[in-house]
C-alpha cells in the first residue's frame, strides 16, 4: 500500500474521530448529572484512548517519516500542524479530562472544553483536507 494513503487513512480517522467528539461526545458532557459524569468519565477515557491514541501516534509516524524521506514545505507544514495538536492535547485536553475524573468541574468548565475543542477540530480537519489536497496533487 502506497504510503501517502496510508498518511490519509489516519488523518481521515481522526478527522471522523474528532468531529464526532466535537459535536455528539463532548456535548453529550452536559446532560450528565456531576457524579454520573465522574463514573461515566472514567469508562470514557479509556476506551476513547484505545482508538485515539493509536490514530495520533500513527499520523504523527507517517508525518516524521515523509519529513525525513521527503523534507518539503508540504510535510514541514503538515508535521507542525500535528505538533500543534499534540501539544493541545497534551498540555490543554488531558488535563482537562483529569480535572473531570477528580471531580473538578462545573457547566462553565464543560462548556470551555467545547469550546477548546474547536481548535483541535480546526487542525484536525486542516491537516486531512491539506493531506487529500497533496494526495491528488501528487497522483
Amino acid at each position: 500500500m502506497d504510503f501517502t494513503v496510508v498518511r490519509l487513512l489516519f488523518d481521515f480517522g481522526l478527522l471522523i474521530l474528532i468531529w464526532i467528539v466535537q459535536l455528539i461526545i463532548y456535548p453529550s458532557f452536559k446532560h450528565f448529572q456531576k457524579q454520573d459524569l465522574i463514573k461515566w468519565h472514567s469508562v470514557y477515557a479509556v476506551r476513547i484512548g484505545l482508538i485515539v491514541m493509536p490514530l495520533m501516534i500513527g499520523q504523527l509516524l507517517m508525518n516524521v517519516i515523509f519529513t525525513f524521506w521527503f523534507s518539503n514545505f508540504y510535510s514541514f507544514i503538515s508535521l507542525i500542524l500535528v505538533a500543534l495538536v499534540w501539544s493541545s492535547t497534551f498540555l490543554q485536553f488531558v488535563p482537562m479530562h483529569s480535572r473531570i475524573s477528580d471531580g473538578k468541574f462545573d457547566s462553565k468548565f464543560i462548556n470551555r472544553l467545547i469550546n477548546l475543542n474547536w481548535l483541535r477540530t480546526f487542525l484536525w480537519t486542516t491537516i486531512f483536507l491539506y493531506s487529500l489536497l497533496v494526495h491528488f496533487i501528487q497522483i
